[in-house]
């Protein structure tokens, strides 16, 4: 079974449209919608926002439904000048840039007494993703990177500026690390999509509603054809 964690309503309404067999379980103000999607056993499921409300829906998932992995949609803003609005990243690994315990001899990052500073996505799952990525999106870019996560909303330069100069990230988010850090410690294999949905410098191409309908219609297509696929 896959887990779906969805960071908007209106994303996990379109997806909801194409499922079927579905049942609703609602835990700790959480709405999980088990059914199957592209014929695959799937539960999809709006985490809310922030790294506690991400890797509590995560644990909820191992817990409840002993998913087999997790995918992690929405938006993120850019780090990298390559990346415009629109295009999609999937997370090769993902840091918690929120975390400092450098003062106990830590790298910035670093969750103390833990194993690994980067939590590490499956390479199956991205490769897979990749793949449909370019069938199902073609019109896109799709690239492969660190997503850096924080209880932070990043609109400053500067501080794009740091994240990518520490953590050398491709785009940043609220959920993703979260999500992975839960996931690592019950030996999960999961996967962060993201559609950027801003850039460093302002630049943007088209006005927020437009993007995401877009970014929206996206990921269903990818997440359906992922499903099939799988």
């Amino acid at each position: 079974m896959l887990g779906i964690i969805g960071a908007m309503d209106e994303e996990v309404a379109k997806i909801k449209e194409q499922m079927e067999n579905v049942k609703v379980m609602s835990k700790a103000a959480m709405d999980f919608y088990e059914g199957t999607l592209g014929g695959k056993d799937v539960v999809v499921v709006r985490s809310g926002i922030g790294k506690v409300n991400a890797a509590m829906c995560t644990q909820i998932l191992v817990d409840n439904y002993q998913v087999d992995a997790v995918v992690n949609t929405g938006i993120a803003g850019s780090l990298n000048a390559n990346i415009d609005i629109g295009d999609i990243v999937l997370s090769v690994d993902t840091i918690e840039h929120d975390m400092d315990a450098v003062a106990f001899g830590y790298p910035l990052g670093q969750i103390p007494r833990m194993d690994t500073l980067a939590f590490k996505a499956d390479d199956k799952l991205r490769a897979l993703a990749k793949k449909v990525c370019q069938e199902v999106v073609p019109e896109i870019s799709v690239f492969e990177g660190r997503v850096v996560s924080g209880d932070q909303f990043i609109s400053d330069k500067k501080k794009k500026d740091w994240l990518v100069e520490n953590f050398a990230g491709y785009c940043t988010e609220m959920e993703g690390a979260a999500i992975a850090h839960a996931a690592y410690l019950n030996k999960t294999p999961y996967l962060v999509i993201r559609a950027i949905s801003d850039k460093a410098d302002d630049s943007a191409s088209m006005d927020y509603p437009t993007f995401e309908a877009q970014a929206i219609d996206h990921s269903v297509k990818l997440l359906l054809e992922l499903c099939k696929q799988m």
